[in-house]
């Protein structure tokens, strides 16, 4: 790698790295006063375990063992004790950074109302059991990866994440919404956020750090070629679709609502992060400004979904992570450059895409299913209503968001 790709590189990382303080921003903006610490508290934590985890592990299972293996071995070079080549380095804590948000992604569905040690834990097991493997499948020599040679059909396209990291963690996050029930209270209009500049600084947090997330691969891994010649598409695709679906997801609520908010405006910008993030580099610029008003529109339209269908994502993992993970994973197979079904009227590319895309969703879901119910059962996951009532943040972590000076 040359110093130009080199230093890219780390940049990059700094970037992806601060996208989850960014989450942190973004949920605590959203949650009650009484519950902003721990709501950030999730995404710190995750991001030391997970850290950890990823030295010692994680980046040996994401490496994959074949196409028919369930992960590369955890225990090769564990905890580099053997070294590494800087590049390899540098190249496992950019993946680590992957590993780290994905995880904090989740927690946004369990918001107000999940033990931190509790949280800690699932974050580990599903860490393990479930972004490792799912890494080691879609970039890591594993079944996705190699699903074109495989079958015969289109390789599936996932350049930065929408099923491992997206609907990866956008279907763990309905599985403990589900396991840890409503919050008290639990009704549309009655959770407010308590502090909207706090979310837009998220927002504007995890926009900026996007660019590394999905162009930082280019000059990490040379993915697309020594010249990095894809660059230009992904960094212009990243904005055009993102600033796009803040217009959708606006125009649904002034449609809807009759009002256009500034939270909204934020959601939207993450939604179209989220479904521009498998398909930045395979993606005309025009069909990316598409996508990105098509998933702030619907991303709008499925954060309602809860109220309808009666489970608590606190803060809308699902609506946004999951189903704009779907909607930029799937809308490849219509729009990929060269493959999708409108340039090659086949429907190869589509099929390849929905094959990765409910592959990831059910195993997420069983696995954050099961391992959430158990924590739940034994040690329990849920705080007590009274505390949640009288606020996680002085219950569970001794601390307020707000001291006012007398």
């Amino acid at each position: 790698m040359d110093s130009g790709n080199f230093a890219w590189s780390i940049t990059a990382t700094a970037l992806v790295l601060f996208m989850t303080p960014g989450v942190a921003f973004f949920y605590g903006g959203l949650v009650k006063a009484k519950s902003v610490v721990s709501m950030m508290m999730m995404s710190f934590g995750a991001l030391g375990l997970v850290s950890v985890l990823w030295i010692l592990y994680g980046f040996n299972m994401s490496a994959g063992g074949g196409t028919f293996a369930f992960s590369g071995n955890p225990f090769d070079n564990f905890g580099f004790v053997n070294g590494a080549d800087s590049t390899t380095l540098v190249g496992a804590t950019f993946g680590a950074t992957f590993a780290i948000i994905t995880v904090a992604l989740i927690s946004g569905a369990i918001a107000d109302r999940a033990k931190f040690g509790s949280w800690l834990i699932f974050a580990g097991i599903w860490a393990t059991v479930v972004y490792f493997p799912v890494a080691a499948w879609v970039w890591g020599d594993g079944w996705i990866l190699n699903w074109g040679d495989e079958t015969g059909l289109p390789g599936v396209i996932d350049y930065a994440g929408g099923t491992a990291v997206h609907i990866n963690a956008g279907a763990a996050a309905l599985a403990l919404a589900l396991v840890l029930g409503k919050r008290i209270g639990f009704a549309k209009g009655i959770q407010k956020p308590h502090n909207v500049p706090l979310t837009l600084l998220g927002a504007s947090i995890l926009w900026f750090g996007w660019f590394g997330f999905n162009t930082g691969a280019e000059g990490t891994f040379g993915l697309l070629g020594p010249e990095n010649e894809a660059a230009g598409l992904i960094v212009i695709n990243t904005l055009g679709a993102t600033a796009a679906a803040v217009l959708g997801w606006l125009i649904v609520e002034k449609l809807k609502d009759g009002k256009a908010t500034s939270v909204g405006a934020g959601s939207g910008a993450v939604a179209g992060l989220v479904a521009i993030t498998p398909s930045c580099a395979n993606l005309d610029p025009i069909w990316a400004l598409v996508l990105g008003v098509a998933a702030g529109a619907l991303c709008a339209l499925a954060v309602e979904l809860k109220f309808k269908l009666g489970f608590d994502d606190s803060l809308d993992v699902v609506g946004i992570h999951m189903v704009g993970g779907l909607i930029g994973t799937l809308y490849l197979g219509f729009f990929a450059i060269g493959t999708g079904l409108v340039f090659s009227g086949d429907f190869g590319q589509l099929v390849s895409q929905l094959v990765a895309a409910v592959a990831v969703m059910l195993y997420s879901f069983v696995v954050a299913y099961i391992v959430g119910f158990a924590i739940e059962k034994t040690i329990g996951f849920r705080i007590k209503s009274e505390d949640e009532l009288a606020g996680v943040d002085t219950v569970v972590h001794g601390e307020e968001g707000y001291v006012l000076a007398d």
